[in-house]
C-alpha cells in the first residue's frame, strides 16, 4: 500500500511528465482525469483513484506547488459528484462522473423555492411518473450558475400523501430543454449570480433518479453536507465558465488561467481581506487614526477566526468525521467579514468610494464590493440557516416545533391559508 509520501512523489513525477501550459483547459483536465488525479477520492477510472481525503489533499497540493492548473469547480464537482458516488448506483456513477471530472459539464442546484427556503422539505415542485420519465412542474429560486449549467440537482415532490420528508425524489435533470425557463435575478452590482427557474412539463428520465422514489431527503441532506465541507475546504481550482456561459474556458490555454482567482461572481474584484484594506488605508488615509486602526484590527481578527474555523472543518474531514458546525461558523464569519469590509473600505476612500467603473479608484472595486455584499449572505446558505444549524447541531438547542412533520403533505396549509 502506498504511503502519502509515495503518492506525492508519484504525483510530482506525473506532473513533471504531463503538465504543459500550452494545452487547452479541455485537454489538460481530460489528461488529469485519465490519470486519476483530478478528484483523487473519486472511484478509479472515473477521474480519481479512491484515495482517502488526507491523501487526496496532499497530492492536490502538489498540483498547486508545480504551478499547474487545478481542477474544475462548479456545484457539480463540489456536491453533485460526491452525492452521485454516495447515493447513486454503478450505472449512474459511470454515466455522470466522467463529464464532471473532465470539466465538460457544470451543474447547478434546484433546491430553494419561494415557499420553501429554510424549510426545504416543504417544497412544492412536483415530479409525476409518466412511464420511463418524470414530468416536473414548479419553481425554484436563488439558483446559482443556472445559465452556465448543463444539468441540475433537483429535489421534487413525488408523493403528496405522505409526510413531507418521505415524499421527495432527487433527480439529475437536463437544463437544456423547452420545459426549463431560467430567469436571471439582476443584482445591484449589475451581475446575475442568482436565477429563478420555472419548470413547465419538463422531463427527466427515471434512470436519473438517485436512490428510490421517496429517498430524496437523504440525498438532499448529503448534498448540503458536501456543500458545507466542500466550499470551506476545497483545493484551488478554476470556476468553469463566466456567468451565463457554458464551458467558457475549455478552449483557453491552461497556462493562461493558472493564476486566475477562483471567482464566485459575487464581487469578484472586492476588497475583502484585511491586507487589501490596510493597504488601501496606507495609500489614501494613512494609519495614524486610532479608530481606523481599531477597525482594521477587528477585520484582521475576524479573518483569523474564520481561518481557524475553516481549519477545524478540514481537520474534521481529515479525520473522516461527519461535517460539524465548523464549516457553518466559517461561512457565517465570511458574511460578517464582508459586512465589515463593506463599511470600512468606503470610509477609507471617502466620497470616491461611491464611484464605479474603470475610471474610479482601483477600477471601482470598492463600489463593486459594497453592491455585492448582500449576496454573500445568501449564497451557500443564508446567515439565518447557518445560525440555526450552529444552534441545533453545535450548541444542542431544541429545534423549532414542527406541527406538520408527521402530517400528509397534501394536508399541510400553504402560506396565507388557515
Amino acid at each position: 500500500m502506498s504511503t502519502t509520501d509515495d503518492l506525492c512523489q508519484e504525483m510530482q513525477a506525473w506532473l513533471a511528465e504531463n503538465w504543459e501550459p500550452e494545452l487547452s483547459v479541455r485537454q489538460w483536465w481530460q489528461r488529469m482525469a485519465d490519470g486519476g488525479w483530478q478528484f483523487p477520492t473519486w472511484p478509479q477510472g472515473l477521474g480519481g483513484r479512491g484515495l482517502s481525503a488526507p491523501d487526496a489533499r496532499a497530492v492536490t497540493a502538489e498540483v498547486v506547488a508545480a504551478g499547474a492548473l487545478g481542477p474544475p469547480f462548479s456545484l457539480g464537482q463540489v456536491m453533485g459528484g460526491p452525492v452521485v458516488i454516495q447515493q447513486g448506483n454503478d450505472e449512474q456513477r459511470s454515466r455522470f462522473l466522467p463529464a464532471l471530472a473532465n470539466g465538460t459539464e457544470a451543474w447547478c442546484q434546484f433546491f430553494s423555492e419561494p415557499e420553501a427556503g429554510s424549510d426545504l422539505a416543504g417544497l412544492r415542485t412536483t415530479a409525476e411518473r409518466d412511464g420511463d420519465e418524470w414530468v416536473v412542474n414548479g419553481q425554484k429560486v436563488w439558483t446559482s450558475g443556472a445559465l452556465a449549467a448543463q444539468r441540475g440537482m433537483l429535489v421534487a415532490r413525488t408523493n403528496g400523501d405522505v409526510p413531507k420528508h418521505r415524499g421527495l425524489g432527487y433527480f439529475i435533470i437536463d437544463t437544456d430543454q423547452p420545459g426549463v425557463e431560467i430567469r436571471p435575478l439582476r443584482q445591484m452590482n449589475g451581475q446575475a449570480h442568482f436565477n429563478e427557474v420555472f419548470f413547465t412539463d419538463a422531463r427527466v428520465g427515471h434512470e436519473n433518479l438517485l436512490g428510490g422514489e421517496g429517498d430524496g431527503w437523504a440525498a438532499a441532506v448529503a448534498t448540503l453536507a458536501f456543500e458545507r465541507s466542500g466550499l470551506s475546504s476545497r483545493a484551488p481550482g478554476l470556476v468553469m465558465a463566466p456567468p451565463g456561459e457554458k464551458s467558457g474556458f475549455l478552449d483557453r490555454a491552461a497556462g493562461e488561467l493558472v493564476a486566475r482567482p477562483v471567482a464566485s461572481g459575487i464581487g469578484e474584484r472586492a476588497f475583502r481581506s484585511s491586507t487589501e484594506i490596510t493597504g488601501l488605508a496606507r495609500e489614501r488615509a494613512g494609519t495614524d487614526d486610532a479608530l481606523l486602526r481599531q477597525d482594521l484590527t477587528r477585520l484582521k481578527t475576524q479573518g483569523q477566526v474564520a481561518n481557524w474555523s475553516a481549519q477545524r472543518a478540514r481537520a474534521e474531514a481529515k479525520a473522516s468525521q461527519a461535517p460539524g458546525p465548523a464549516a457553518n461558523l466559517a461561512k457565517l464569519a465570511g458574511s460578517n467579514i464582508s459586512r465589515l469590509a463593506r463599511d470600512l473600505a468606503p470610509e477609507v476612500l471617502g466620497p470616491e468610494g461611491m464611484l464605479a467603473g474603470p475610471t474610479a479608484a482601483h477600477n471601482g472595486a470598492v463600489a463593486d464590493m459594497v453592491l455585492s455584499q448582500p449576496a454573500s449572505s445568501i449564497a451557500g446558505g443564508t446567515d439565518e440557516v447557518q445560525r440555526n444549524i450552529i444552534g441545533e447541531r453545535g450548541l444542542g438547542l431544541p429545534k423549532d416545533v414542527q406541527v406538520d412533520r408527521d402530517m400528509p403533505f397534501s394536508d399541510v396549509p400553504r402560506s396565507g391559508q388557515r
